[in-house]
C-alpha cells in the first residue's frame, strides 16, 4: 500500500514522503496512529502544489542571496583595536565583531555565516568569507588597525 508519512518515522522515512509499505503495517499501525494516510489523487495534487510553492520560495531566496552577495563585492570593513605595549592585540577578532561592523554598513548577517581561515590576532588585512544558503559565498576585506587615541 502506498502511504504518505505525516511524521518522521525512524527507518521508514521523513514527513511528506510517499512510501510503499505492507498493507497490514499501514492499516494496523501507521494509519490508526495517524503516522500516515493512504495516497489519493487529491493528496498527490496537494503535494505537487506545495512543492511548487517551495520551489518558488527557494528561487526567490536564491535571487535574494545572489543580490546580497553582489552588493558585498569589494566591501572593506575596518575594526580598530587596542594594542598592548609590545604591539599585540588584547583579544582576537571574533565573528561577532565583524557582524557588528557589517551592521554599521547596513548589512545584516548571523555570526555563523562569517568564515575566516585562522584566528585573527594581529594588525593587517584579512579576507573574510560570508556564506549564504544555496552554496553562495562573498568575500570582504577586513582591515584590523590600531585604535587612535583621542
Amino acid at each position: 500500500m502506498r502511504v504518505i508519512l505525516l511524521e518522521d518515522i525512524d527507518e521508514l522515512g521523513k514527513k511528506n514522503e510517499i512510501k510503499e509499505v505492507a498493507d497490514g503495517y499501514a492499516r494496523n499501525f501507521l494509519i490508526p496512529q495517524t503516522l500516515a494516510k493512504p495516497i489519493t489523487q487529491e493528496i498527490l495534487s496537494q503535494l505537487d502544489r506545495e512543492q511548487e510553492k517551495k520551489d518558488i520560495k527557494a528561487e526567490d531566496e536564491l535571487k535574494e542571496a545572489q543580490k546580497m552577495a553582489l552588493s558585498l563585492e569589494g566591501v572593506e570593513i575596518t575594526i580598530p583595536v587596542k594594542l598592548g605595549k609590545k604591539g599585540e592585540l588584547f583579544e582576537s577578532i571574533s565573528a561577532q565583531k565583524i557582524v557588528d561592523e557589517l551592521k554599521v554598513k547596513g548589512f545584516n548577517f548571523k555570526k555563523s555565516q562569517i568564515k575566516f581561515e585562522k584566528s585573527i590576532k594581529e594588525l593587517g588585512e584579512f579576507p573574510v568569507k560570508i556564506v549564504f544558503d544555496h552554496g553562495l559565498e562573498a568575500e570582504i576585506l577586513l582591515i584590523v588597525s590600531e585604535e587612535t587615541k583621542k
